[in-house]
């Protein structure tokens, strides 16, 4: 059983879409993608600095066209079809919703530009940002979030909780910070999945309200509770919750290992949930596709579902 992952915003690196370019149709795609999010995602992909793909608006759209353009590129020669089910952590659910068959590719990005909009919008009338805390016991961090006024945003699994709040409370929580645990400040603009995203929410509830959905054509799991979810219209609903409510990816790692996944397949840009299926799914075989040259790996790893 094979699970595409796809990721979600701090994934994002200066120039990475430029190899994706060079394949056929796939500068088309990535136009009328752009056009659907209103988003220059062609010269924000390939020639725009860090700091500006930091911003939530346009990492959002960046990450799941990435992640369209790398689902297209596998569903050339039917590779995908071998696929088993699919999930995303945070933004990557809009990647998921497409690779499912609930959204239109379209519509899935241009309720992502919305939703970028919407949080950015969020973010700048406090400042807040996003920390991971890597190692530590879990009850211990959780408490010390507590006393800086610092809540869960990410339980990633694998030994990391990703923290959330205002600037000032992820300083002082970093200064120090609980016993055997490393805090790294994250390349995010804003308390996503937090309390401070509940205007973004209704924002989105309001464009989502008029697309429509389908039902999973694969098994599709959610960032809720890592359940599967097999009607369209709930899913898109708790795509809408999930902008202020806490990432269970170690729950969705918890669903994959129950339900007997043998490889993991980690949609450009790679990187952030293979490292976590390493370490929370050990020996687990994975592909993290950062280019297209990690396409035949992925296509290997697919064809032993077969």
């Amino acid at each position: 059983m094979i699970v595409i992952v796809c990721p979600g915003q701090g994934s994002q690196k200066p120039g990475f879409l430029e190899p994706w370019l060079q394949r056929p149709g796939a500068r088309d795609l990535l136009g009328a993608l752009g056009d659907a999010c209103g988003v220059d995602l062609i010269t924000h992909g390939t020639t725009s600095e860090a700091d500006t793909i930091r911003d939530t608006a346009i990492a959002q759209p960046l990450i799941v066209a990435a992640g369209i353009l790398t689902l297209a590129a596998l569903a050339e020669d039917d590779s995908l079809a071998a696929a088993h089910g699919i999930a995303g952590h945070s933004v990557g659910e809009f990647t998921a919703a497409a690779g499912a068959g609930v959204l239109d590719a379209t519509d899935a990005i241009a309720l992502v530009g919305i939703r970028g909009r919407a949080m950015a919008e969020a973010a700048a009338r406090v400042a807040t940002g996003m920390s991971a805390v890597v190692g530590g016991d879990e009850a211990e961090v959780l408490a010390a979030l507590g006393a800086h006024g610092l809540v869960a945003a990410n339980y990633n699994g694998g030994g990391q909780l990703v923290v959330a709040g205002k600037l000032s409370a992820l300083a002082a929580f970093a200064e120090t910070p609980p016993a055997g645990s490393r805090v790294i400040p994250l390349q995010v603009a804003g308390a996503f999945h937090t309390s401070f995203m509940e205007s973004a929410v209704a924002t989105l509830r309001e464009a989502a309200a008029s697309v429509t959905t389908h039902d999973p054509a694969i098994t599709l799991w959610t960032n809720r509770d890592g359940s599967v979810v097999s009607d369209g219209t709930v899913f898109r609903d708790l795509l809408v919750g999930q902008v202020s409510s806490p990432v269970r990816w170690d729950s969705c790692m918890s669903s994959f290992e129950q339900a007997g996944v043998t490889g993991i397949i980690e949609l450009s840009p790679a990187g952030a949930l293979v490292g976590l299926a390493k370490r929370g799914l050990k020996g687990l075989p994975t592909v993290g596709i950062t280019s297209p040259d990690d396409l035949d790996a992925a296509r290997e790893l697919l064809a032993t579902a077969k």
